[in-house]
């Protein structure tokens, strides 16, 4: 009776395989069509052909069937088909649309296109509420390959990702397909539960290309893709857009369907270019085609994205549905070039599904148990869009290696290879892998960490840091320790810290530290030690000041629930002064107190512990919860809060013990087509705090060295001396800027070909006893050459109880690096 049992499902599951309808769909000259929709008609089953023109369309039972066949530029099909045993085989040749403008439009006075446009604009909002809730299903298929790789960038081997290169250095690197259910509500509810995901080559399989990360209206004013694009039916979008109709033509239920071709007014604007296929009458989208560059995305490694959505109707709901989106890219960069394609198909929508309170929550991606382990019987079953030749390859390809490439014999040959040593590592730094057990041993750049400052003159850290990963448990171990001599003090400084991450959910981290440094007075290390070596040495500017710290630290952080998590420190300092080593005339002192006085030293020895706790609450913050991960994902609408308390006790000089409050507020987010707004606010205050250490004081990041680095724009400022204002009383601070990403530069000729970036800001520093301190700034970013766009530069004014001064600050993106 089991036997026969087992059998009857082995049947009835072999027939729910084969219960799909297949085919090609080509041209009349058998040129096989991508992407062509193709769906039950007035049902939101449905499927596209995959690059070869082929296709697959799932069905629950026999009978008769009117399959719908769309694909731009060809006339639409409605071919009744009887089944009467599956699979069934339904070859297609589509014939080419005539596009054709009638003699009215070709002697109209005003460009038609434009009342088109200014239509669909005023049904932008209409057509966008039409659809205010709703349930689906989704699949997509990504895909990225290179062509020509180098064997190596910057020194470094490029391997040949996974067996994806061939040997002209050509393949597939990356192939992932996923399949989920979508849950939406207006106007940014959003849920998507993945039911099966798969990664060409991983045993993990948990493929990042999800309905989020593609979940584009043209509806929408703007569209996000890095930056904030321009929607050619934006409200806006006559300030951005030309417009002309290249023709029209009636589809399969005699709608005029408009064609219309879009062109940016400026190129190195936040648009595109390509064509919109608009409905007369009702003024929806039935198709879009639209690219953009690199560029213009602001995204330097790319080339172009080729963007194409197609628009189906539904009787029954009466509304223009999605029912397929592709993009196309190209990409290239440091002699890298290649291209990628991500396909979705949306089907069985039900919009008037039945939500309650709990429906959503801040998680925004979930997977079902196993969803990784889905064998290739499940994918042949369910797959809307059939594999191509080359897909089906890699997967066999890279699924046959996968153990030889995971087994201890290859991976050692590998390390072998890239474990040799050679001179030029002692200059640029080492690393010993054991990559079949997962750890490396790493020696840095002794070329980088060789610096220059007044106290230490030339000195140099040799820096060893052992990291052991436990990818599976989302665990790892760093170990580290750095020796760092000085040649003018004659002093070899230690310091070491083991820190262990338990897992890749709430990521808690623990932390021990300890040594002896040379360290800044102001311990967020504003004055980057590559620009004071240059300084220093050519300018006679030594900015750097030191104090010597042996300490032993203990760091603790976790996320207590989504959107909390805690900070906390407890450490033990040794303190004591340090004095130059190198007199020279031009040199100040040590003294950040006293720049003219080589002898008073800026602190007293003492030791003190102290302990910090910060709590940051990220308001409204969604996430991605993978099964060995979760994602967090900042949301712009709401800001973010820091609450810090940080004290000073057990001081070998009681006066020296401290108290101090802080509440930090930062946030950025876009405004509309106008830029990117950010502010960053932070306030404080000391209690029961009678006399200081100029260590424990409330430092501010200021500059004296007309050098800007990307990390400090909204965090420092740029004409304060780096201690003038320091504090132990109450503070404020305060710092806004404005990018206007084009906004504004984009609109002026000539200008508007360099693709410059204009920013404005301000900043200010309120402390007790002082005046004000205000810094007024205009920028331009983005400049550079090409896709190398990593220089900035500013014009920025301060006051305090009227004008100070002014200057330029040349901004270098890169030297964030090095900080």
């Amino acid at each position: 009776m089991k036997n026969k049992l087992l059998f009857i499902l082995l049947f009835l599951f072999h027939l729910k395989m084969f219960a799909q309808i297949k085919g090609n769909v080509t041209d009349q000259n058998e040129t096989p069509l991508p992407y062509v929709n193709i769906f039950i008609k007035n049902t939101y089953t449905g499927t596209t052909t995959n690059e070869s023109g082929i296709y697959q369309l799932e069905l629950d039972k026999k009978g008769t069937y009117v399959i719908t066949f769309q694909y731009l530029g060809f006339k639409t099909i409605n071919k009744e088909i009887t089944i009467d045993s599956f699979p069934y085989t339904l070859d297609i040749i589509l014939l080419e649309e005539s596009v054709s403008l009638n003699e009215v439009v070709v002697n109209a006075e005003e460009n038609p296109a434009n009342e088109i446009i200014r239509k669909t604009i005023a049904n932008r909002e209409k057509n966008l509420n039409k659809i205010n809730e709703f349930t689906s299903d989704f699949y997509s298929r990504g895909i990225y390959r290179l062509k020509d790789a180098p064997e190596r960038i910057l020194g470094q081997d490029l391997g040949d990702f996974g067996g994806g290169l061939d040997s002209t250095r050509t393949g597939v690197i990356y192939l992932s397909e996923t399949k989920s259910e979508i849950t939406y509500k207006r106007p940014n509810s959003f849920k998507e539960k993945i039911i099966a995901s798969k990664v060409s080559g991983s045993d993990n399989g948990f493929s990042f290309n999800s309905a989020s990360e593609v979940n584009f209206s043209f509806y929408q004013n703007t569209i996000e893709f890095n930056t904030s694009l321009i929607s050619p039916i934006s409200d806006y979008a006559f300030n951005y857009y030309r417009y002309w109709l290249e023709g029209t033509f009636y589809d399969d239920r005699n709608n005029l369907v408009n064609k219309v071709k879009v062109t940016p007014k400026r190129p190195k604007d936040r648009v595109g270019e390509g064509y919109l296929y608009i409905i007369e009458d009702d003024w929806s989208l039935y198709a879009v085609e639209f690219k953009i560059t690199g560029e213009q995305a602001q995204i330097p490694v790319i080339e172009t994205i080729d963007f194409k959505q197609n628009y189906s109707y539904s009787d029954t709901d009466k509304i223009w549905v999605l029912r397929s989106q592709v993009f196309d890219i190209e990409f290239g960069i440091f002699g890298i070039k290649g291209n990628g394609r991500f396909t979705a198909v949306y089907s069985n929508y039900n919009f008037q599904p039945e939500f309650d309170k709990s429906t959503f929550t801040r998680e925004v991606v979930s997977f079902e148990k196993e969803a990784n382990k889905k064998d290739d019987s499940f994918w042949n079953n369910i797959r809307p869009v059939p594999l191509t030749d080359e897909e089906s390859e890699d997967y066999v390809k890279k699924d046959s290696i996968k153990e030889i490439r995971k087994s201890k014999p290859y991976l050692d040959s590998l390390d072998r290879k890239n474990n040799k040593f050679n001179l030029g590592n002692l200059f640029f730094g080492y690393t010993f892998r054991n990559s079949y057990k997962d750890w490396q041993v790493s020696l840095n750049s002794l070329l980088f960490a060789t610096q220059y400052n007044s106290v230490q003159g030339w000195n140099s850290t040799l820096g060893l840091t052992y990291f052991k990963n436990y990818e599976e448990e989302g665990r790892w171990l760093r170990i580290n320790s750095d020796f760092n001599y000085g040649f003018s003090d004659d002093r070899l400084r230690m310091s070491g810290a083991i820190a262990y991450k338990f897992n890749n959910f709430s990521r808690p981290i623990l932390s021990l530290s300890g040594g002896v440094n040379a360290s800044q007075f102001n311990e967020a290390e504003p004055i980057s030690p590559l620009i004071n070596t240059v300084s220093s040495l050519v300018f006679d500017n030594n900015f750097i000041k030191l104090f010597d710290k042996t300490f032993v630290q203990v760091n603790y952080s976790d996320e207590i629930f989504n959107g909390f998590r805690l900070f906390t420190s407890l450490a033990y300092e040794e303190r004591k002064p340090l004095f130059n080593t190198r007199q020279d005339d031009d040199f100040t002192s040590n003294n950040p107190l006293l720049p003219n006085d080589f002898t008073t030293p800026a602190i007293q020895e003492h030791d003190i512990i102290k302990f910090n706790v910060t709590g940051r609450i990220r308001f409204k913050q969604d996430y991605l919860s993978y099964p060995d991960a979760k994602y967090n994902i900042t949301n712009d609408e709401f800001p973010s809060l820091f609450l810090t308390y940080e004290g000073g006790f057990a001081a070998s000089d009681s006066d020296l013990n401290f108290s101090q409050l802080r509440v930090r507020l930062t946030q950025d987010f876009d405004i509309a087509n106008k830029g990117e707004f950010a502010y960053n606010l932070r306030a404080g205050t000391f209690i029961d705090s009678d006399e200081l250490s100029f260590v424990d004081f409330q430092h501010f990041n200021g500059n004296e060295t007309r050098i800007g680095t990307t990390n400090n724009y909204l965090n420092s400022f740029n004409l304060l001396p780096y201690y003038e204002l320091s504090t132990d009383d109450s503070y404020f601070e305060g710092h806004i800027e404005h990018n206007f990403k084009g906004y504004i530069l984009g609109k002026v000729p000539l200008l508007n070909k360099l693709n410059y970036n204009l920013a404005v800001g301000a900043n200010l520093l309120a402390t007790d006893g002082n005046q004000p301190y205000t810094e007024f700034y205009v920028g331009i970013d983005n400049l550079g050459w090409g896709k190398f766009r990593f220089l900035r530069l500013d014009y920025v004014r301060s006051y305090q109880g009227g004008f100070r001064e002014d200057g330029i600050i040349f901004g270098l993106k890169f030297l964030g690096v090095f900080q």
